[in-house]
């Protein structure tokens, strides 16, 4: 049995320039972005026949990996060469499909898993390009590639990708008090609003060429963000991302809509200083930065709505169980 844990994550700023039809033509982009202590699970284990067992919110059993439905552990079991024999289930802190990367975790967990059972190494910087491979090129999903990367490396990281293939990742290193800082000034509710992540992203993809001189002031808030985080200005953060998410909503028509708007302003009128809808947007979590005093002000304000808390994750994915008889 083995069992690794993928941490799912805020993306802070660069959301939308990873499209790699943006940052080819574009010499790179930048994305600041954390994991959280909130997992994805994957489990592996040898059957005792040759049947294919794979278990989520259904349980499927077959006998080819072509007949597996769960179309990114099938394809992760394609590119690993895994074919029979064994039992796979993945497991969440939060639902799927609520802007928290939760398909680049399950993607890159899968892979890990997978090539730990096969007893091969692997890194993380393969884990997230053969991740990316599998939603991008193989399923051809609407999505940029900082997800699988932050999943697989963990930590608050400054990511920058090169059109050459390049990635270059610098873990930002706060000190304590900082870092405790930063964490109990960002809070983070589910809306309730469910939403199809694919197309919005369809649309904004679609829009990249006539939304790049929003583009490019998303990138370079990244590089602005890590310079203030760096200088322990973490106020600003709250500030940037407020024009971040003024900005984000220009890249596709439902990125959000009214009942996210009056639910936004309720927490800038209680003291929240920024925010943003994470993911592509639509519905699932708001991420709002918020001072120390206002905090519990912001709470009421948002009373209605659950609260999930959150510190930023050190670690990405890992092994967190290996049992072999």
């Amino acid at each position: 049995m083995i069992i690794v844990q993928t941490p799912l994550r805020v993306s802070f700023f660069g959301g939308g320039t990873d499209f790699p039809s943006y940052f080819m033509e574009e010499g790179g982009t930048n994305i600041l972005s954390s994991a959280i202590d909130k997992y994805i699970f994957v489990t592996i284990k040898k059957r005792f026949d040759s049947k294919l067992r794979v278990g989520y919110t259904r349980t499927e059993i077959v006998d080819t990996v072509d007949d597996v439905q769960h179309e990114l552990i099938r394809e992760s079991m394609r590119l690993t060469g895994i074919q029979k024999g064994v039992e796979i289930t993945t497991m969440g802190d939060i639902p799927a499909g609520a802007g928290l990367a939760s398909s680049s975790a399950v993607t890159v967990g899968a892979l890990h898993a997978m090539y730990t059972y096969l007893g091969e190494p692997v890194t993380a910087h393969q884990l997230a390009k053969e991740a990316c491979d599998i939603e991008i090129n193989q399923l051809n999903k609407p999505i940029g590639i900082q997800d699988q990367y932050i999943c697989a490396l963990g930590g608050l990281r400054f990511l920058e990708f090169h059109p050459d293939g390049n990635v270059v990742s610098e873990k930002i290193e706060l000190e304590p008090r900082l870092r405790y800082r930063l964490n109990e000034s960002l809070l983070l509710f589910y809306t309730g609003i469910t939403r199809k992540a694919d197309s919005i992203l369809d649309e904004q993809k679609a829009n990249i060429r006539n939304s790049r001189k929003l583009l490019h002031r998303i990138k370079f808030m990244a590089c602005q963000a890590r310079e203030e985080l760096l200088s322990g200005n973490l106020d600003i953060i709250g500030t940037l991302l407020h024009e971040n998410w003024m900005l984000k909503k220009q890249l596709a028509s439902r990125v959000s809509n009214s009942t996210i708007d009056a639910i936004y302003d309720a927490a800038l009128n209680a003291g929240a200083i920024g925010g943003k809808i994470t993911g592509a947007g639509g519905g699932g979590f708001l991420l709002l930065y918020c001072p120390y005093e206002k905090r519990e002000s912001v709470r009421d304000a948002l009373s209605t709505l659950e609260e999930v808390p959150f510190n930023i994750e050190p670690d990405g994915s890992k092994v967190i169980f290996n049992y072999r008889r």
